[in-house]
């Protein structure tokens, strides 16, 4: 770049001044040329006044020349234009003939006057052509100046110009302007080869940190085409670590579709800090918790989020200022008791986030109150499985020596006949209760379809009506405009819900108001069954769902239990809430499915009453 700044300055230079030269050459010979015609007019007196005879040429030219060969003024001024240029090569005065009348070299006087080029014509030529003039064989170039004598174009005043002469002081201006240029261009030369050196030695320490940056996992760089020079590798370099950020960043965002799929789906509160104390992510539980969008809360400092005035911001803002951990702490948040945990990560001893939990407890304890019931139906359920197995063969042979014993009384005994009519009622009725074990440990078998909800719980209204009209119980049921559809075996569910409806109404002998409403809460579907009955006392509200439990004196203790053994295999679950004189509210929770194109009904025929 420099050497191109220096040739096209050089050139620019070089042209203006040979330009310059040439017309100050030209300018002065012309005025040389002017002055010489001037003097040699003035050297001629007026012809008329004398003996010439004027009408004749040849004599008219003949005084002429005399009086220009012998006028001292424009002898010495001859002479003397030679000396004012160092280019002027030559002066003279020549006639219309081209003889040469006057010459500064007194040898051509009376000579044919040479041939020469104007001037005119190098001066304005192109740079090229001057100044190959300047350089080439040498040429003499003329300025001529027309002169009148006695009213007649008598010849020219003619100025030479030699190129020779004219090189003489263009060169040295020449070679000084090419040694500059040479000196710039070695400057520029020497100062590119110490600030490469400077830049390079950069570009070699962040060439080894790229490398160490895009090392694959074996410690080698991985590098395609790689350029020979240094920019080249740089280039290339940052292109490989281009490339495994984009994959990286691809590998990243499939990783956070899928935490975020995992943190939607937790019942826990989480919320992840990055090193500088902002939040990074955040789980749907999280911001039911705490009642805010994730919008509010991505993003933003601990101080921001927990900055109200309740146990649970001054706890978390008072952990984070003092950068200590909070150990498994109860609080009341919005209702609802939560356990919160913070947990301080650390990397290398250094600490880059914090992780932020919160569990509704009450949750927890249904849920492991939910395990429990569990493993006692299911240690019940192998229990009596195999008593059922044990029993149903000691009944069947009872049976069968009772009616070979019938038959051999034939009659003759009518008080024994009436014996063994109530052992057989007692056998049957025994029966019954073991025939009822083993359906409830048989595995069942769910026709599971698209439910209407709603359509359902006509069903299970009309179907129990009767009974709270005889109980005096005045029966709801919500009506929406909103549907709600659920996976699951109609018969099945219709049976659990019979189930609770009975219960309630038999829970309010002196009449009462039982409702039924159908909400969606998240991605389930919870059917809500509230009765004004005496309710529950704390003592036994743990063994509602045990089997054979029962406070009713014609109950068989089977109906809760199967109601959550029929929740559980779809998924669902059934929990309640009882106070002692006010009333008890159960709840059915289904997972929720989306509504199709068509509404869908449940049309199938309503089964029998299920046992209570």
């Amino acid at each position: 770049m420099v050497f191109v700044l220096a040739t096209a300055s050089s050139y620019l230079y070089l042209a203006q001044f040979l330009r310059q030269r040439l017309v100050a050459a030209y300018d002065t010979a012309d005025l040389l040329s002017r002055e010489l015609a001037e003097t040699a007019v003035n050297a001629v007196p007026d012809l008329t006044d004398t003996r010439v005879d004027t009408t004749d040429p040849e004599q008219l030219r003949q005084a002429i020349e005399d009086y220009l060969a012998t006028d001292r003024l424009l002898l010495e001024q001859v002479r003397n234009s030679g000396s004012d240029a160092t280019y002027v090569y030559d002066v003279s005065i020549v006639d219309a003939d081209g003889n040469t009348l006057v010459h500064s070299n007194p040898a051509m006087v009376h000579k044919p006057a040479p041939t020469r080029p104007l001037f005119q014509q190098l001066r304005n030529a192109g740079f090229r052509q001057q100044l190959s003039a300047a350089y080439d064989e040498p040429v003499v170039y003329e300025v001529r100046w027309p002169i009148q004598l006695q009213g007649t174009d008598f010849g020219t005043a003619r100025i030479g110009i030699s190129t020779v002469l004219l090189t003489s002081e263009i060169k040295p201006k020449i070679q000084q302007v090419l040694q500059i240029s040479l000196s710039v261009v070695l400057v520029a030369l020497l100062l590119a080869a110490g600030l490469s050196q400077l830049v390079l030695s950069p570009l070699d320490r962040i060439s080894q940190r790229l490398d160490r940056v895009g090392a694959s996992d074996d410690g080698s760089a991985r590098l395609e085409k790689p350029r020979g020079d240094e920019y080249g590798k740089v280039t290339s370099k940052i292109e490989n670590l281009d490339r495994q950020m984009r994959d990286a960043r691809e590998v990243f965002a499939a990783l956070q579709n899928n935490v975020e799929q995992m943190m939607a789906n937790l019942q826990d509160g989480l919320m992840l800090f990055a090193r500088d104390g902002r939040t990074v992510l955040v789980s749907t539980a999280m911001e039911r918790f705490l009642q805010r969008p994730h919008t509010e809360l991505i993003g933003k400092a601990a101080a921001e989020i927990f900055s109200a005035d309740t146990p649970l911001d001054a706890l978390v803002a008072s952990a984070f200022v003092l950068q200590e951990g909070i150990t498994p702490r109860e609080l009341k948040l919005n209702g609802r008791r939560v356990e919160v945990t913070l947990d301080w990560i650390e990397q290398r001893g250094t600490s880059i986030g914090a992780m932020l939990t919160l569990r509704d407890v009450e949750s927890a304890r249904r849920i492991e109150d939910e395990i429990e019931v569990s493993r006692r139906l299911s240690s019940t359920g192998r229990l009596t499985s195999g008593v059922a197995h044990e029993v149903k063969n000691p009944i069947n042979a009872i049976v069968l020596h009772l009616e070979n014993l019938r038959f051999k009384l034939n009659g003759s005994e009518p008080a024994a006949q009436r014996h063994m009519d109530i052992i057989e009622n007692e056998i049957r009725r025994l029966d019954r209760v073991v025939q009822t074990l083993v359906d409830f440990t048989r595995p069942v078998a769910l026709r599971v379809v698209l439910l209407n909800l709603q359509t359902l719980l006509q069903d299970v209204v009309a179907l129990t009506t009767p009974d709270a009209a005889q109980a005096n119980v005045h029966l709801t049921s919500q009506d929406s405009a909103q549907v709600f559809t659920v996976r699951a075996d109609r018969d099945l569910i219709k049976q659990v819900l019979v189930n609770v409806v009975l219960n309630g109404i038999q829970a309010m002998p002196g009449g009462g108001s039982l409702a039924i409403a159908v909400d969606r809460d998240s991605d389930d579907v919870v059917v809500s069954i509230r009765d004004t009955g005496a309710g529950m006392p704390v003592e036994i509200q743990d063994r509602v769902f045990d089997l054979y439990f029962t406070t009713k004196t014609s109950g068989s203790g089977i109906g809760l239990a199967q109601a959550f053994q029929i929740m559980q295999l779809h998924h669902g679950s059934i929990d309640f809430d009882s106070e002692v004189g006010t009333g008890t509210t159960f709840r059915l929770r289904l997972p929720a499915e989306p509504l199709p194109t068509t509404a869908i009904s449940a049309t199938s025929p309503p089964s029998d009453k299920a046992s209570a």
